[in-house]
């Protein structure tokens, strides 16, 4: 058949089968007429295609009518492939014949149109990718793995039913496009489609004699993959009805085009597939090169062949459905030019080349030696940029002029580095922040030479381009604070050395790109796109003298590798790969790609992140003195004083400590010195810290799953107070106040009366969650009243976190007889305390005596001193509180909105979004907040899970946080829940 006979044949729409038809069909030729209601009509461009399924509901399997173009030897083919590569690839469920015995596999069905070839296909249970909702980057990844295992086998595949020509058959792209141009009615879509197919095909049909052959199925995308039941990836292929014999690489290209529909589906975001193929299939230098023009060409045949589609097929709904989301793959497959994407791909695999130093024997400007210039760093980890400093627009030139003033005959900024300085705070899309060339301050009017023989291509007010006869190195743009010399004109040559014009005082912007090279590249690009771009530049530097330096960017993944060699595994880390940060300001983390990320989770930094009166007062007192607080020095006073005086009487001793694990082994030691025993009794589901004695009390499944079974015998829980999920929800979480106090009763009756109940006064493990009213009361007076001390741990929820209560314990009215608190009071610097009577801590004497190296140092205590001098500043409580109230009607109104939403818990800084599948039953979404989360990080928001059921998003963020801030994470909270994880 040639391809104009196949456009012919292709005139017939798919076959006019009704549901009635189906059910005809399944009975007088397959037998099966059980089916009085088992048969639903599924979506299909050219076939007609029906779920037959029992009585129960329970599926027999797929009847498939197949286009009346399609012969019978072509559907042989194809039943033959998906029994192949089931059989060569265990584990790839594919959609094979079910071939009931006593009958033909293939029915020839006479209708009005002709004759059309029917088959029972199996159904594979799990859904598809199908859709335009987001897909995670481990899913795409699975579908880029089954793409390549299925190009795999079907290398070693033959039939005499694959040599055909299909419109989807990339190796006639060019000729498909010409011929169903027509069909796009749009003139201005039409010509946009003409001219990517122009270009992309000039590439391909370049390299197609490098491009190996075998039969492919064509068509493993989104739509025709099965998720596997147990984990969501895709692990089986349906619908080999484009089976034939192509390039094996664009079996990859149509995987690579079916994400580019999906929710913040780019070119970058397909690597996933990409790398995953490659560890499958290894790719060819040449197959590199061909596969994102393939991907151009792709989504151009989906334009012109769906346009066709539903000109001849009007009432197809799933033809006509397609348009849209088709156009958006064309589009997104132009977003970057190809030449970038090969080189980004390239660079993913592991095979980008090597680019070679230029060489210059004239340096660009006159009188300025490598001695003379000063590097400028701009990248996260500079020294430049504390304080916010990143955030100012007159970043860059402030720090030039500052260094041009110490001496400096030129300052030039890093090649092909990530500047923090171009960050942006919230946003959802990483920011151009790679310079591809690289910026030259000077402090005057310095002489720019011709470093090599070159064109003059372009000469305008403050900039000049020339071109280069190096067969190394192409074009040369200076634009800027710049002047050309009467003799630069556009087309003359200069010489090797010869005066250009001058430069400075000022700014120059100096961008090399490679010989040949005729893509504008942008002065900066994103860094997931940074390889392809910089891939066709050169380092600038030798052009003033200096050797090239290296660019590479700083590996996160080796660092990773390097952790976990060294830093135990059971130290656990946030994200699977996570961004590698390396600085803070305010609410902000910074990684190293220039990125800003909005952080929620980080309740250490209560303050904020690199506060500079902070960092003043630790380094002023760490140049004067840091000791044991057994010496005798002011801070450790003034420090005790002012804690001691945010608790109401009789709390008026103070320990200071280096955490809040420590401050809370401390606490069980006084009450235990204090009582003369050892039973506590702790809340169930809740986390007090890592050593022996907290960690015996902590009965967070979540934290450690054997909490429970290895709890000492001396550790008694009373029920979780949740009032949202457990024994006593809604109205009822009254009564875990009387349950908890009756349980002590009952341990005191029976002889184990408790040294001390412990518990957060606000529920900080379960994701924020207030304790009932009156819960505290009731349990503190049992417990006093059986002899034991109240101990209120504040470690996560006090210092203001709350916004209308300092400590936690003011919101349920009570006082405790100890305070633990940790965390916030030493914003990162290793800070406990524990806050007591001073009866109670006089009766520590009978253990000896206490002593901390570290705990109260003059370092730790300026450190404790300064934090709570800026909470009260800079009105850090009272801002909890309004951006608290804020973020809970924001959530609240969510809720409304995304059923995934149980509950809102929390109060100020201190809240939880509780996530379920069912809001009846409460069922836990807990992998759907992993994912959450995950998704979160993509559109730059740091937020983790908790609770028990590790399914409630913990909202601790840094007490500055503002409005605007909380309006971010509203809003990409709603994105992700709204277009999916």
């Amino acid at each position: 058949m040639t391809l104009f006979d196949f456009f012919q044949a292709e005139q017939l729409p798919a076959p006019t089968v009704t549901p009635s038809d189906a059910m005809d069909i399944a009975r007088d030729h397959f037998g099966l007429d059980i089916l009085a209601a088992g048969v639903t009509p599924l979506g299909s461009q050219q076939d007609a295609n029906f779920l037959l399924a029992r009585s129960d509901g329970r599926p027999v399997g797929v009847l498939k009518v197949a286009n009346p173009a399609f012969s019978r030897i072509e559907i042989e083919a194809q039943d033959a492939a998906a029994a192949f590569i089931a059989d060569v690839e265990p584990g790839v469920r594919t959609a094979t014949n079910i071939a009931l015995p006593g009958l033909a596999p293939i029915a020839a069905v006479e209708t009005g149109g002709g004759t059309v070839y029917a088959r029972i296909i199996r159904y594979l249970d799990g859904g598809p990718m199908s859709g335009d909702r987001y897909v995670s980057p481990a899913r795409w990844a699975a579908l880029g793995t089954l793409a390549g295992r299925a190009s795999r086998a079907l290398a070693t595949f033959d039939h005499p039913g694959v040599d055909r020509v299909l419109q989807w058959d990339l190796q006639y792209a060019d000729r498909t496009i010409d011929v169903l141009a027509p069909y796009v009615a749009d003139a201005g879509r039409r010509r946009r489609v003409e001219a990517a197919t122009s270009q992309a095909w000039e590439v391909v049909s370049s390299l197609a004699a490098g491009l190996r052959s075998q039969v492919v199925h064509c068509d493993i995308t989104d739509d025709n993959v099965v998720c596997s039941p147990r984990d969501a990836r895709p692990d089986g292929i349906i619908d080999f009805g484009d089976l034939t014999r192509s390039w094996a690489i664009g079996e990859l290209a149509m995987a690579v085009s079916s994400q580019l529909r999906h929710a913040d589906g780019e070119p970058a975001a397909t690597l996933p597939i990409i790398t995953a193929f490659h560890r499958q299939r290894p790719l060819a230098a040449d197959e590199i090169a061909a596969l994102w023009p393939l991907v151009v060409l792709r989504a151009a045949t989906l334009i012109v062949s769906g346009n066709q589609q539903t000109t001849i097929d009007a009432d197809n709904d799933y033809a006509t459905g397609a348009l849209e989301h088709e156009w958006r793959i064309f589009e997104r497959s132009l977003a970057v030019p190809s030449i970038v994407m090969t080189g980004l791909i390239a660079d993913a695999l592991g095979v980008a080349p090597t680019q070679r130093p230029v060489a210059v024997a004239f340096p660009l400007l006159s009188g300025v030696d490598a001695a003379g210039v000063h590097h400028l760093d701009l990248t996260t980890e500079s020294e430049h940029l504390d304080a916010g400093r990143w955030l100012h627009t007159d970043a860059e030139d402030t720090l030039a002029v500052a260094a041009l003033g110490g001496g400096a005959a030129a300052v030039i900024s890093g090649y092909g580095q990530a500047r923090l300085t171009r960050s942006v705070a919230l946003r959802s899309e990483s920011p151009a922040t790679v310079a591809t060339g690289v910026d030259v301050w000077l402090a005057r009017e310095t002489t720019v030479v011709a470093p090599l023989s070159a064109l003059v291509a372009n000469v305008t007010d403050h900039e000049i381009t020339l071109t280069t006869d190096s067969g190394e190195v192409g074009t040369l743009h200076l634009r800027g604070a710049l002047r050309a010399g009467d003799a630069v004109r556009v087309g003359h040559a200069v010489a090797e050395g010869a005066p250009l014009g001058t430069a400075g005082p000022g700014r120059v912007w100096l961008q090399l790109d490679n010989a040949g090279e005729t893509t504008e590249v942008p002065a900066f690009v994103r860094p997931e796109y940074a390889p392809g771009w910089l891939a066709l530049t050169r380092d600038p530097l030798p052009l003033f003298g200096a050797a090239a330096a290296v660019h590479s960017p700083p590996d996160s993944e080796a660092l990773a590798q390097r952790r976990g060699q060294t830093f135990a595994a059971v130290q656990e880390q946030y994200y699977r790969h996570p961004p590698r940060i390396e600085r803070g300001w305010r609410e902000y983390l910074c990684d190293t790609d220039g990125r800003s990320y909005l952080d929620m989770v980080n309740n250490v930094a209560a303050i904020g992140h690199g506060h500079p009166d902070l960092a003043d007062a630790v380094a002023r007192q760490w140049r004067r003195l840091n000791t044991n607080s057994r010496f005798h020095y002011r801070a450790v006073v003034e420090f005790s004083e002012r804690l001691a005086a945010t608790l109401p009487d009789p709390l008026d001793t103070v320990f200071l400590v280096n955490s809040g694990s420590e401050a809370v082994d401390l606490a069980l030691r006084l009450a235990f010195a204090t009582t003369g025993r050892q039973d506590v009794v702790a809340v169930a589901e809740a986390y007090h810290g890592w050593t022996y004695a907290t960690d015996a009390i902590s009965t967070s499944v979540a934290d450690n799953p054997n909490a429970l079974a290895t709890r000492p015998s001396w550790v008694h829980t009373v029920p979780s107070p949740n009032s949202f999920r457990g024994d006593h929800p809604g109205a009822s979480a009254s009564e875990y106040g009387p349950e908890a106090a009756k349980i002590i009763e009952v341990l005191a009756a029976q002889g184990h009366p408790p040294a001390a109940f412990i518990c957060e006064p606000f529920y900080g493990n379960a994701g924020g969650v207030e304790l009932p009213a009156g819960y505290l009361a009731a349990v503190y007076a049992a417990v006093r009243a059986a002899g034991g001390l109240a101990i209120a741990d504040e470690v996560q929820v006090g210092y203001g976190r709350l916004g209308r209560w300092f400590w936690g314990f003011q919101q349920q009215g009570v006082l405790p007889d100890i305070v633990t608190v940790a965390k916030a009071m030493g914003n990162g610097q290793p800070l406990g305390a524990v806050i007591t009577t001073k009866a109670i801590a006089d009766a520590y004497r009978t253990q000896g005596y206490f002593f901390s190296s570290a705990g109260g140092s003059p370092v730790s205590s300026v450190v404790g001193l300064t934090v709570l001098d800026i909470i009260e500043r800079e009105g850090l409580q009272a801002n909890a509180l309004t951006v608290g109230d804020h973020l809970r009607s924001r959530l609240t109104e969510l809720a409304t909105r995304h059923p995934i939403i149980g509950a809102v818990h929390g109060s100020g800084l201190y809240m939880g979004v509780e996530l379920v599948r069912d809001r009846a039953t409460l069922e836990p979404a807990d992998t759907e907040t992993a994912a959450i989360c995950e998704r979160m990080r993509e559109l730059g928001v740091i937020v983790q899970p908790t609770g028990d059921h590790v399914n409630v998003l913990k909202m601790k963020p840094p007490m500055c946080i503002s409005v605007t801030s909380a309006d971010f994470f509203v809003d990409m909270l709603d994105r992700v829940l709204s277009t999916g994880w």
